[in-house]
């Protein structure tokens, strides 16, 4: 061996030395209490929140640095109602040593274990996993926190991170509250790809997530210095149902990503959004936690369209497309739509989704859907679309299979334009035109007793005569109905006619104020009314959320009886307006329909 050989070798073996009786030291002489006193120091200093390790710290210095402690705690904001926001049974991390030398953290694993999140959010728009300063004032920028962005730039995140027997719960500012118990979550990253697997329930649905994704740690660091791709290649689960997810998410520097996914399944369950209503959170001293905080009260809108604004700041601003193609589409409470097909085009802060199709055992619906500036402080939403080959027998019976309802064709084409941040401002800004109509259908006395107060007392006035029968035939109703800021105003254009009644209907609906005027106009034809004249005895006021049935000049009619001619005559003209000519016309339907490509070109 030459004499070169033997130095470098010889250098190589005092190296390993002296790392081996550093790691030695470190390990004999760190202690585990100072160190959890440090940690808590730095977590105060960096969130003003408290971190609390209540169990032993162990440490190991070989083959690399593992941390590993038990009973840690994070103290909440002060405003929250529980006094913690994180408890975790157990930790385990592991850092490697190399890359310390080249000031990089690389984070070779995490393993999480019992851990309980407690997220909130109050009246005033506050979330509790906010720890920046609260004050305007708070110091710019100091040289020591640019030192540390600087080596923030080198970290190199975690490798892999597992959790199990994960609670997290959700509580929105009127104390509703929603869980979610993540049972096993494991992320691996291999040079370029991630593995990921999640096991949870979801508001008491089962789902899983499984499947392949690119690199988490070069999507945190490069995204903002350098142009990327992120492929996805993942089956989400619910229920037992799956869903395929493929493509990628491109992004550029200084420029919103590139989204292009294609969404599959042979059957899937769209999930349910109704949050569990549980009780309060329990505090540590066993009081409900609004003896401590006082939970805000949910105001009761006075309006039918609510008026709690939608959460338009959740969707993507993005580019590129989502391609939908499901088979079966499950819905909650109801029967499963099919083939849905759907192709969203995203460009920055619109959507549009030019061709959305599905059916609906014989029926087919063809939509078209546009939603703009939905970044902006006034989003704009358009709609418009054809359904045809459905009867109201079929769609009732996925309602209410109780339902009794046989026949009953139907057909409804749309064209809505509207803007506004909330279904109640929508409502009121709405322009644009509705014709839906209805033929031979025979019903039973209670086939809608659910359809919401508005409905039942509209429907109940429109037939005096119902107690006499249990049942009701139509033979037909058109509603034509024009929509014009939000004010419906319709002349002519509304009709039904039954086996025993002509009904039209006059009167205005304001969606701005969601004020009522309607008068009803039965025409009898049956013989069963001799001696008293039906018409312009009934007149509907009040609003849609609390609308009243009262006397209109000829006499007194009670509201209230049990749903006759009802639906199809009602709901199809809650909209209504001036209409009241119809009645000598004899043939109200055929007097109302509008040529169908008026409303949706090719609808005929």
């Amino acid at each position: 061996m030459n004499k070169s050989v033997k130095i470098i070798v010889g250098a190589l073996g005092g190296a390993i030395i002296l790392i081996a009786a550093g790691v030695w030291y470190a390990s004999a002489t760190v202690d585990p209490v100072q160190l959890t006193k440090l940690l808590s120091t730095s977590v105060k200093a960096a969130t003003g929140r408290d971190l609390k390790i209540s169990g032993p710290v162990s440490l190991s210095f070989f083959p690399g640095i593992s941390v590993s402690a038990e009973r840690l705690s994070l103290s909440n904001a002060a405003w929250a109602s529980n006094p913690e926001m994180l408890t975790l049974n157990h930790i385990d991390l592991n850092i490697k040593m190399l890359p310390l030398l080249s000031k990089r953290i690389e984070v070779g694993s995490v393993k999480l274990a019992g851990l309980e999140l407690h997220l909130q959010k109050n009246a005033s728009g506050k979330v509790n996993w906010d720890m920046s300063p609260d004050s305007p004032n708070a110091p710019g920028p100091s040289s020591d926190s640019a030192e540390a962005s600087s080596v923030g730039d080198n970290l190199i995140y975690m490798n892999s991170v597992s959790v199990a027997d994960a609670q997290i719960r959700y509580q929105d500012p009127f104390g509703a509250i929603s869980n979610y118990q993540i049972k096993r979550f494991s992320l691996t990253e291999s040079g370029d790809k991630s593995s990921i697997s999640l096991n949870m329930q979801a508001q008491d649905q089962a789902l899983e997530l499984s499947g392949k994704t690119g690199s988490f740690s070069k999507l945190v660091k490069q995204s903002d210095i350098s142009s990327m791709q992120f492929p996805l290649d993942l089956n989400l689960t619910m229920n037992g149902k799956t869903l395929l997810i493929k493509g990628d998410i491109s992004k550029s520097t200084k420029a919103v990503p590139t989204i292009n996914l294609a969404l599959s399944s042979k059957a899937f369950d769209w999930p349910s959004m109704s949050a569990a209503a549980n009780q309060a959170p329990q505090t540590s001293n066993g009081l409900k936690s609004d003896q401590v905080v006082r939970q805000p009260t949910k105001p009761q809108s006075k309006y039918l369209f609510s008026s709690e604004a939608i959460p338009f700041d959740v969707l993507p601003q993005a580019k590129g497309k989502v391609v939908i193609d499901i088979a079966e589409l499950g819905l909650p409470k109801r029967k499963p739509i099919e083939n849905l097909q759907a192709t969203l085009q995203l460009n920055g802060g619109e959507i549009d989704i030019p061709n959305l199709t599905f059916q609906m055992g014989k029926g087919s619906a063809d939509l078209q859907i546009k939603l703009s500036g939905f970044n902006t402080t006034n989003p704009a939403f358009a709609v418009k679309g054809v359904t045809k080959d459905f009867t109201l027998e079929s769609l009732l019976a996925r309602l209410d299979p109780g339902s009794k309802v046989s026949g009953g064709g139907m057909k409804l084409a749309f064209d809505i334009k509207t803007s506004g941040t909330s279904p109640h401002q929508m409502a009121g800004n709405s322009n644009g035109k509705i014709q839906w109509s209805i033929n031979q259908a025979q019903m039973g006395a209670n086939f809608l007793n659910d359809a919401g107060d508005f409905v039942v007392t509209l429907l109940d006035s429109m037939n005096p005569m119902r107690k006499k029968t249990s049942q009701t035939v139509l033979e037909c109703a058109v509603a034509y109905l024009p929509i014009s800021n939000g004010q419906i105003n319709i002349a002519n254009t509304v009709g039904a006619e039954t086996d025993r009644l002509n009904v039209v209907l006059a009167g205005s609906i304001n969606l701005k104020t969601e004020e009522v005027n309607l008068t009803i106009d039965p025409e009898e034809k049956s013989g069963l009314t001799t001696g008293l004249d039906l018409a312009g005895l009934v007149k509907m006021g009040g609003t849609l959320a609390n609308p009243k049935a009262g006397i209109n000049q000829a006499g007194v009619v009670n509201s209230a009886v049990s749903i006759g001619l009802g639906f199809l005559t009602g709901g199809a003209s809650i909209l209504a307006e001036n209409a009241r000519s119809m009645t000598s016309k004899g043939h109200p339907c055929r007097d109302a329909l509008h040529p169908w490509s008026d409303i949706y070109p090719g609808a005929e």
